[in-house]
């Protein structure tokens, strides 16, 4: 078997702290990360998507934010394809690639090795067969990975979700909307929870506060469809709290010297 790059990687539901633990190790340990995120690859969508922030990205290289225009299409396979190019460039380079997000798709096209024809490549249903169909037991979990969860207790997730989505209110969320719909408003990207929400207040069938509750719900049983998706996956190392991932860390590099 050839060599393969250390891969460390984070997944949890959407508020979960996922990207704060990602910046952690990354300094720590002399890593750069990659974005798993359908959302955070579109450019200008910055706050409903909670996209690190200039201040975050600055501390830490991140990878696969803004690759792609409101306009374009963006596939599970096209992240396969840029992810696997990063973690080798990352690795190259003498650092830690460290991947994160919640889109268990794009999660798993990239530690289960899903294969696309050329004729399905840009086809996302044939994405969702591959792991429908797929049996991780049998196609094995790509070699030198470390997989860590974050896991957030019911209520205390509903708190951090609410809490964010009155933050993007204040941060500009309604403008963000508004620039997205003026530019492309059938872009796919703006399916997304919160844009979503907010689209049906400046349609005037919801108040603000009616789109808030809609977005935190929304993005409530988006957190339980990642966490049902990620819950099947048995390599997980399921953390309760963040700054237990250090010594899997630790633990997973040391093996690898």
């Amino acid at each position: 078997m050839r060599d393969v790059s250390p891969l460390v990687v984070i997944v949890g539901p959407t508020a979960s702290g996922k990207t704060a633990l990602a910046i952690e190790l990354a300094e720590r340990y002399d890593g750069e990360i990659i974005c798993a995120d359908s959302r955070t690859v579109y450019k200008g969508l910055d706050i409903g998507t909670a996209k690190p922030t200039p201040e975050e990205r600055r501390q830490v290289p991140h990878h696969l934010l803004d690759v792609a225009g409101l306009d374009e299409p963006f596939t599970v396979a096209d992240f396969k394809q840029s992810a696997e190019k990063a973690i080798e460039d990352i690795s190259r380079r003498g650092k830690l690639a460290i991947m994160v997000g919640g889109s268990g798709l794009y999660v798993d096209a990239v530690i289960y090795d899903y294969q696309f024809s050329d004729g399905s490549r840009r086809d996302e249903v044939n994405a969702r067969h591959a792991h429908r169909d797929s049996d991780h037991s049998k196609s094995g979990l790509r070699h030198n990975t470390l997989l860590l969860g974050l896991s957030v207790d019911t209520d205390r997730l509903r708190e951090r979700i609410r809490a964010r989505v009155e933050s993007m209110l204040r941060e500009g969320l309604v403008e963000e909307v508004k620039w997205a719909i003026a530019q492309h408003p059938g872009a796919k990207a703006l399916d997304a929870t919160g844009y979503k929400a907010v689209r049906a207040y400046l349609s005037g069938d919801l108040s603000v506060d009616e789109a808030a509750d809609l977005f935190v719900q929304n993005d409530y049983q988006l957190s339980r469809r990642q966490m049902t998706w990620f819950r099947r996956n048995k390599s997980i190392h399921w953390l309760n709290h963040p700054s237990k991932a250090d010594d899997f860390v630790t633990t997973f590099l040391n093996k690898k010297q």
